[in-house]
């Protein structure tokens, strides 16, 4: 599954993705991989709410052309 192209990023927004990534780095849900490998799974996306909260999430939608519906 080829992943998307990424989502422009406000500067100001780099910060808080990278603290969302070093949390997830700590709780070793995610890890680090090697220069020359590739993950072509999906692309990030930092979801800002009203409040000034935010949210790493992941777009998945890709995955829809190799899965099967529900019946």
């Amino acid at each position: 599954m080829p992943r998307g192209p990424p989502y422009p990023v406000r500067l100001d927004n780099r910060k808080e993705i990278e603290k969302h990534i070093n949390e997830l780095l700590d709780m070793a849900v995610i890890s680090k991989i090697g220069h020359n490998e590739i993950v072509e799974i999906t692309t990030p996306v930092l979801i800002t709410w009203n409040d000034g909260s935010s949210a790493f999430c992941a777009d998945f939608r890709a995955l829809n052309n190799y899965t099967n519906a529900d019946r």
